[in-house]
């Protein structure tokens, strides 16, 4: 999937990878605990499966690969980000780690369907686009990931449900509810929002049943 939003996207992280480096705060996460606990979440769609294939679609560099084998994960995992600089960053993460079957790719056209499709922190930065056009955005991208999952697919966003004056102007807060509905009427039976944790966001696990 090609999209016009994808260039300011790409470029806004490739800038924190410079800053920051392949750290959570070269990917704008607050923490490695804030990004562990996310991971932990989305890990629900896949953990009765620990030889399965993942697509990690938004990958940054790498560091959920590294989490997952550091748990026992033992499938195949490719990761995927618009990114060329965030691709080799992951690709030494995965070097350092010696992380077993991975590949890395910056290549829309290069991605085959894998079992589970995992996608994190990608629909939190919407920079100056409008709250409207950003949500279509955040749908397309939805169908894609459910395009690409055999077995299932999940991803995360902050929530509406933010108190005001936390938020910032540059992201967007989802309606999970919104999401909840959008993955329930259109891409499974099987849907669960996940909004039990201690951050300012929600998880959506969908899987195929």
């Amino acid at each position: 999937m090609s999209h016009p939003l994808h260039r300011p996207v790409r470029d806004y992280y490739e800038g924190k990878l410079r800053s920051h480096g392949a750290t959570p705060s070269g990917v704008d996460w607050n923490s490695q605990e804030s990004q562990d606990l996310r991971f932990a979440q989305l890990a629900s769609l896949w953990q009765d499966t620990p030889d399965g294939s993942i697509l990690d679609y938004g990958c940054g560099y790498g560091a959920l690969l590294r989490w997952l084998r550091a748990r026992g994960f033992q499938g195949h995992y490719v990761g995927y980000d618009l990114s060329p600089e965030m691709i080799t960053a992951a690709e030494q993460t995965a070097a350092d780690a010696g992380a077993g079957s991975c590949e890395f790719t910056a290549e829309h056209n290069a991605l085959a369907p894998a079992d589970f499709v995992v996608a994190s922190g990608i629909f939190n930065v919407r920079l100056d686009v409008s709250e409207r056009d950003w949500r279509e955005y955040v749908l397309a991208t939805i169908d894609e990931l459910a395009i690409l999952a055999k077995r299932g697919f999940a991803f995360n966003a902050l929530t509406l449900y933010s108190d005001a004056d936390r938020r910032r102007s540059d992201l967007y807060y989802a309606d999970p509810l919104d999401l909840f509905d959008y993955c329930k009427r259109r891409h499974s039976r099987f849907v669960a929002l996940v909004h039990d944790y201690p951050l300012y966001e929600f998880t959506m696990i969908v899987r195929r049943g």
